[in-house]
C-alpha cells in the first residue's frame, strides 16, 4: 500500500478534487442529458489522468466500461435530475443543484476506488467492477457530503464577491448609490447569481466581468 502522504497519492487527490469540482458545473449544463454526457466524459479523463499519475497504462476501452459498470446506478439519478430542469423557474435551479450535488459525488467515489486500486499495486486491466462496487457505494454517500461542502463554499465565496462589488459600486456618486433600496437589493442577488453560474463553469471569467460591470454600472 503506497503511502498516502506521498507526492503522488496527493497529486491523485488534487485530481479527484478538480474533477469533482468540473462534474459539478457540468451537472448546471442546461441541455438535457447533456449534463450527463460531460460528467461521464470528464470521469473517464479523471482515470486517464491517474492512470499517467501512478505510470499506468491506459485502456479507453475498459476505462468507459468501468465507468459505465460502477456509476450505472448513479446516472439513473442523474437522468431523474436532468429532467426536473425542464420545469420552467424552480425546477432549473433544482435539477441543476441535484445533477451537481450526484456528479460531484459519483465522480468522488470513482476516483478513491480508482486510487485505492492503483495504491494497492493494481491496473486498469486487473479491475474488478463487482469487487468494487460496495466500496464505489460507500464513498459515493461520502461523495455527497464533500460536493454539498464545495457547493458551500462556492456560495460563501460568490457572496462574499457580491458584496464587495456592491461596497464598490456604493463609493460610487450619491445620485447612483441605491444600495438602501429595491434595485439595490436586485443588484446584489444578481451579482450573486452571477458569481454561481462563474464558479459552476457556465460562464467564463471574462463573461462574469462585463456582466458583473453592466450591474454596478446599473446600480
Amino acid at each position: 500500500m503506497s503511502d498516502s502522504n506521498s507526492p503522488r497519492s496527493q497529486h491523485a487527490e488534487t485530481i479527484i478534487r478538480n474533477h469533482v469540482v468540473w462534474s459539478m458545473g457540468a451537472g448546471f449544463i442546461p441541455i438535457l442529458i447533456a449534463d450527463i454526457f460531460a460528467v461521464s466524459a470528464l470521469q473517464l479523463d479523471m482515470i486517464r489522468q491517474m492512470c499517467r499519475a501512478y505510470d499506468l497504462d491506459f485502456s479507453e476501452t475498459q476505462g468507459k466500461a468501468i465507468v459505465t459498470s460502477l456509476t450505472s446506478t448513479t446516472l439513473a439519478r442523474l437522468g431523474a435530475g436532468s429532467i426536473v430542469k425542464l420545469i420552467p423557474g424552480l425546477g432549473s435551479v433544482v435539477g441543476g443543484v441535484t445533477v451537481s450535488i450526484f456528479a460531484g459525488a459519483s465522480t468522488y467515489a470513482l476516483g478513491q476506488v480508482f486510487k485505492r486500486h492503483f495504491e494497492s499495486g493494481g491496473t486498469i486491466l486487473d479491475f474488478d467492477p463487482a469487487r468494487l462496487k460496495k466500496m464505489y457505494k460507500e464513498q459515493f454517500e461520502k461523495g455527497k457530503k464533500v460536493a454539498e461542502q464545495l457547493r458551500k463554499d462556492d456560495k460563501a465565496k460568490a457572496e462574499a464577491e457580491a458584496a464587495k462589488a456592491a461596497e464598490t459600486a456604493a463609493e460610487g456618486p450619491v445620485e447612483g448609490n441605491k444600495a438602501t433600496g429595491s434595485s439595490g437589493t436586485d443588484s446584489l442577488a444578481r451579482l450573486r447569481e452571477l458569481a454561481q453560474l462563474r464558479d459552476a463553469g457556465v460562464i467564463s471569467e471574462e463573461e462574469f466581468q462585463q456582466l458583473k460591470q453592466k450591474v454596478i454600472n446599473d446600480f
